[in-house]
């Protein structure tokens, strides 16, 4: 079977896909990812096909714009207003990139489409080709149920109803925001109204769901319907072919385990700032420390390395994370998932979007303190937040459990199953 995967955004939105992927791949597919040039190096590393789209998403982050977005944005709800103000900067960034995505999906001639939230307009090219589509992602926001609120909304007193019309809130915004979508259609002899864009395949079924996070942190609810389903996380085993330099191996060896800390592709407004106050709270607390600079979230600028501070560019999350204490970052799904597979207390620093939900859902689990968003980033919370978490042997017992649970899962071969059995019984020319 041809499959095709769509994601965009930073490296937190491919990384889980290549893990599926290569899953996908091993189990004999032939397995494409279309995303963002920058990435093309790292899809193909891993044996997977590339299929083209441009960077406009990834310079837009590096703009004066951008950073506003990141800097400014705490909730999802502040990212949306955030967004809404972009919207004409977002709408021609929107237009190349399905332009980019369709070419591919033509080119690539897939028997199954999976697709990331932001591929605009993925299950209207699997309609227009005869394919059916797959949604692919790793939050509660897309399939409505009355057990909890769609990620970004608050788990208010009010009863079941609530919770379900925040899933349909989310719906209409799509269908609001699909200006350009309907163009594409229209150019392209389809009707109007997407119903991919209600989460409907074209014959009116819903469109099947994977969500790559753990039911041991949010539980299935019981009213989704069976084309929905929750796999655990999509692990990429990074450090196969990695040898780390002698200088982290050797700081790592030199005394207690240090606490990480990085934000990944995340650099908000000022990293320098940020790093000031990492550097201080280290001080402060006596920890050992290991800073890793990813995108530009951490600037070292004139530091001078120490026997308790290691900089580093980035280091594979699996290789690392078991050798530290604890993980501070920004709450990217990705990197949450690999603190609670290590076993290590987690303090996350939300820039916008799902960081503050997982955030809390580290909280919830009792494996890490309040997040403290990155606007109210201070040296005084994140000494507190230290020192709860190398200090609180019930939050550090927690984590460690939850470790050895995750470390039970497969999330990619939970994944691989659910796929082949969908198509096997959905379409019959496919078998597991």
């Amino acid at each position: 079977m041809k499959i095709l995967i769509v994601t965009l955004g930073t490296r937190g939105d491919v990384q889980p896909y290549i893990a599926l992927g290569r899953a996908l791949m091993t189990s004999g597919n032939d397995v494409t990812i279309c995303t963002c040039a920058h990435f093309e190096p790292f899809v193909r590393e891993y044996g997977l096909g590339y299929a083209y789209v441009n960077n406009d998403f990834i310079d837009f982050m590096h703009t004066p714009e951008g950073k506003i977005l990141l800097g400014n944005a705490g909730s999802a709800w502040e990212t949306l207003i955030t967004l809404v103000r972009m919207i004409p900067k977002f709408g021609n960034l929107q237009e190349r990139q399905m332009a980019d995505v369709w070419e591919a999906c033509k080119d690539s001639a897939p028997d199954l489409i999976l697709y990331h939230m932001k591929a605009l307009g993925a299950p209207d090219f699997a309609e227009k080709l005869g394919v059916p589509c797959m949604l692919a992602f790793w939050l509660p926001l897309f399939v409505p149920t009355t057990r909890f609120p769609a990620m970004g909304f608050p788990d208010l007193p009010l009863g079941p109803g609530y919770r379900w019309l925040t899933y349909q809130f989310i719906r209409r915004m799509m269908i609001i925001s699909s200006k350009r979508v309907r163009q594409w259609r229209k150019q392209h002899g389809l009707p109007l109204s997407s119903p991919g864009l209600r989460m409907q395949l074209p014959d009116g079924r819903p469109i099947p769901a994977l969500h790559g996070f753990s039911r041991h942190i949010i539980p299935p609810p019981e009213d989704w319907d069976k084309t929905a389903t929750v796999t655990g996380y999509w692990f990429l085993n990074q450090d196969e072919n990695w040898n780390p330099p002698k200088s982290l191996t050797d700081f790592l060896s030199r005394g207690e385990p240090p606490v990480y800390f990085g934000f990944g592709s995340i650099f908000g407004r000022d990293p320098k700032h940020t790093t000031q106050i990492i550097l201080e709270a280290v001080r402060r607390t006596g920890v050992r420390a290991v800073l890793a600079q990813g995108w530009g979230g951490l600037e070292p600028a004139d530091f001078v390395q120490s026997e308790s501070i290691m900089f580093i560019e980035a280091a594979p999350h699996n290789w690392l994370f078991p050798q530290v204490s604890a993980v501070v970052h920004h709450g990217g799904c990705g990197t949450t998932a690999a603190g609670l597979l290590a076993g290590k207390p987690n303090i996350i620093c939300p820039f916008f979007g799902d960081q503050p939900f997982w955030g809390r859902h580290v909280e919830r689990l009792g494996i890490g303190p309040s997040p403290i968003p990155q606007k109210r980033l201070t040296v005084e919370r994140l000494c507190h937040a230290i020192d709860v978490v190398m200090n609180d042997s019930t939050m550090r017992q927690n984590a460690a459990a939850l470790g050895n649970r995750l470390q039970k899962e497969n999330g990619t071969s939970n994944a691989v199953e659910f796929i082949n059995q969908w198509m096997s019984n959905e379409f019959g020319e496919y078998h597991t």
